[in-house]
């Protein structure tokens, strides 16, 4: 019989959103460390941690220090209908419709 009981199945759960203490460790830094220095991180765009649960996006830390190393860029995907519009007035001499 291969048929098991679902909850006979073990799955490791890596979990994106963690608590501050990991957080820091993804930073290299003690949690003391990380809190001495986490209002200054803010300021530069470092990601809040989840309002509700106050934990913090491991995802949306590696993708800040991406950006603060220059591995990934800062500019972000503008609505082509914007771009579109916008072109079209310059074409007119900025006079709409």
């Amino acid at each position: 019989m291969l048929a098991r009981s679902t909850s006979s199945i073990r799955l490791r759960v890596d979990p994106r959103d963690v608590p501050a203490d990991k957080a820091a460790r993804r930073l290299g830094l003690t949690l003391a460390a990380f809190e001495d220095v986490k209002d200054r991180l803010f300021v530069r765009g470092f990601p809040r941690p989840d309002p509700d649960t106050g934990l913090f996006d491991l995802k949306a830390i590696d993708d800040w220090m991406d950006r603060r190393s220059g591995l990934t860029s800062n500019l972000v995907a503008r609505d082509a209908s914007t771009v579109v519009k916008a072109r079209l007035e310059a074409m007119r001499g900025g006079k709409a419709g």
